[in-house]
């Protein structure tokens, strides 16, 4: 536990703040989750090691932790504003199984990937387990701020003030993205409620006071902040790509539920702070769900890569910085992580004792100040590698240091081996255990200086996609 004051980056007020809980000795925080109509790119699990490690900082700061990611599972529609087909639908059209299958499907392996990330447990409300309250909702907020045109009902944004001050949709353009409606007053205005088309039946609708249809997208993360953590709760979370409309018209929705007044007092948005990620970016192309074989959890798994590397690889850079993508940079990571587990394995024996110990203060307050410095990641990963290199000291100690930074970042390192980071890739021509029994008859004929038969075992190696690695200091003799 940390007595040091925590600052945090808020998006609303675009400065540092010090955490203070709306509830003493607790921490409420909402993130927004993933539409499960496909696989999650790596690009959308950014999200949420960052939204982890922010409630991992909470925890290692004394406070009971609720965490809920939503699952989107009806109302969002190909466009971010209120355009196109609802993306359910439309996988569920091109999979020929029904949209109720094509959720339950993406989410269990959405779930699969946090889990593979080592992302601590959170509730996971789906948006359909909350129509009657979303229809609850519009009908409060529908006579002051929303009116009604063919395709439904719409949210007008100026019967709220200080309408896009998250996004700065005035000075950032961040109203572009929107299309415009048949009918609507405003451009920014948006979905409380889509009608089903006259002619039309979806898979999924419900009845309304205002037709046969689904809740617009943006108001299943105010009706599920509000139903599950209260108003205002105290953290936020999501991606910068939501700053610019999602969030803004969350925002709006809850100044209208709650009476509210302007966005000078933050909590008037729902929420004390909110918190957005930056992207991911990767230059080929293929952080897009349209590219086909995009770049998904799975397919690092495929090519070799521990999850954990990918978690790695994200610590390793500032959560409100963009963070390329690449091939090297991915291995780069597992070979950090490889370094600091294998240091940690060398204490598996030891029983945790006393973290205090003064050989380890520096590292303990170099790794506080860092994570209560906007969750500098980057920086509390160097001390916790200062900490792993303390010697003479005793084992029971240096675990327990080790565990208390490793319980903020996430990396398992006590719950892996060595072996457990060398995967072997889905298009390896050969297995493990014939690697073993190769490199074990080469390491034999250079004990005898055969090095003809040396070399020629490499060689056979090499063909099959093992590279041997001689003298490596970190022990580790072959990677696929």
């Amino acid at each position: 536990m940390s007595n040091t004051p925590l600052q945090l980056f808020n998006s609303l007020t675009r400065s540092i703040e010090t955490f203070a809980p709306v509830h003493p000795g607790e921490a409420r925080v909402y993130s927004c989750g993933p539409t499960v109509y496909n696989y999650q790119h790596i690009g959308n699990m950014r999200a949420y090691v960052f939204a982890d490690t922010l409630g991992r900082t909470l925890q290692w700061k004394g406070l009971k932790l609720t965490h809920v990611i939503n699952i989107t599972d009806v109302g969002h529609l190909t466009s971010d504003a209120d355009e196109g087909e609802d993306k359910m639908e439309k996988m569920a059209a091109r999979q020929g199984k029904s949209a109720w299958d094509i959720a339950k499907f993406y989410q269990e392996d959405f779930e699969q990937d946090l889990a593979r990330l080592n992302v601590q447990p959170k509730a996971h409300p789906r948006a359909t387990e909350y129509v009657d309250e979303m229809i609850a909702w519009g009908k409060k907020v529908a006579d002051k701020h929303c009116y009604e045109c063919e395709s439904g009902l719409y949210f007008d944004i100026t019967t709220v003030e200080d309408y896009g001050r998250l996004a700065r949709a005035v000075t950032e353009d961040g109203e572009s993205r929107i299309d415009s409606v048949a009918g609507k007053r405003n451009n920014a205005d948006f979905a409380i409620w889509r009608r089903t088309p006259a002619g039309e039946t979806r898979q999924m609708e419900w009845d309304s006071p205002w037709g046969k249809g689904a809740p617009g997208w943006h108001l299943e993360c105010s009706v599920m902040g509000e139903k599950l953590l209260g108003f205002p709760f105290d953290i936020h979370t999501g991606g910068i790509d939501h700053r610019e409309i999602h969030h803004p018209n969350e925002i709006a929705q809850n100044q209208a539920f709650c009476g509210c007044g302007g966005l000078s007092e933050a909590a008037n948005s729902g929420a004390r702070m909110w918190m957005h990620n930056n992207f991911l970016v990767e230059r080929s192309g293929k952080m897009s769900k349209s590219s086909g074989e995009f770049l998904r959890l799975q397919l690092l798994l495929d090519k070799g890569y521990h999850p954990l590397a990918y978690r790695m690889m994200c610590l390793q850079a500032h959560y409100r910085s963009e963070l390329e993508f690449s091939w090297d940079g991915l291995g780069a990571a597992l070979t950090r992580l490889k370094r600091m587990v294998m240091q940690a394995e060398r204490l598996a024996d030891a029983v945790a004792g006393d973290p205090s110990h003064q050989k380890f203060v520096p590292a303990l307050e170099k790794f506080d100040a860092a994570m209560s410095d906007d969750l500098n990641t980057a920086i509390a990963l160097t001390a916790l590698e200062e900490a792993l290199a303390v010697k003479k000291v005793d084992a029971g100690i240096k675990r327990a240091v080790i565990e208390q930074m490793d319980s903020v970042l996430g990396l398992n390192l006590f719950d892996l081996a060595r072996t457990d980071l060398r995967i072997r890739p889905k298009d390896a021509q050969i297995t493990s255990e014939e690697i073993e029994e190769a490199i074990a008859r080469r390491k034999a004929a250079r004990v005898e200086k055969d090095f003809a038969t040396s070399d020629a075992i490499r060689d056979e190696l090499s063909a099959k996609g093992v590279e041997l690695m001689d003298g490596d200091p970190l022990g580790w003799e072959w990677k696929l």
